[in-house]
């Protein structure tokens, strides 16, 4: 079995993974923690820039080590859980749900609301996004 957990690093995201683990642990699953890179865009000057790559890429490394060690300190001591880690990118509900169809994933774990909870009375929710869309259970945590 493969559960994946996505993450954009905030205690929310911390809370999905740190389920996702349990669960895995207790299905013997391997747990697949995924963070999805968003361009950024910021007005400088009158003037659209993005970001660069390089940071982007570093901070999004950062989130699924933190990521990694929430699941790993989840269930008893001598508990051993299978994670792999993978960075996406493109709109976060669209790349989780390709994602997991891809890597035959059977359910996917996301938290309720991140980091991005202001913006999301504008653009929706990503996590009601992924129930939208995604063909296998979705687990939505609190």
């Amino acid at each position: 079995m493969r559960y994946l957990a996505a993450t954009d690093g905030s205690t929310v995201g911390d809370d999905a993974v740190r389920y996702a683990a349990e669960n895995a642990l207790a299905f013997d699953a391997t747990l697949v923690i995924v963070h999805v890179l968003t361009p950024e865009s910021e007005l400088v000057d009158g003037t659209l820039v993005m970001p660069g790559e390089e940071a982007a890429l570093e901070d999004g490394e950062r989130v699924l080590t933190g990521a990694e060690a929430v699941a790993e300190e989840t269930g008893a001591e001598g508990d051993a859980i299978d994670v792999e880690t993978e960075l996406l990118t493109g709109r976060p509900a669209d790349a989780i749900t390709k994602f997991a169809t891809e890597t035959d994933a059977d359910a996917i774990f996301v938290g309720h609301r991140g980091l991005s909870a202001e913006r999301e009375a504008v653009v929706g929710s990503v996590a009601k996004s992924v129930v939208d869309k995604a063909n296998i259970p979705v687990t939505i945590t609190r």
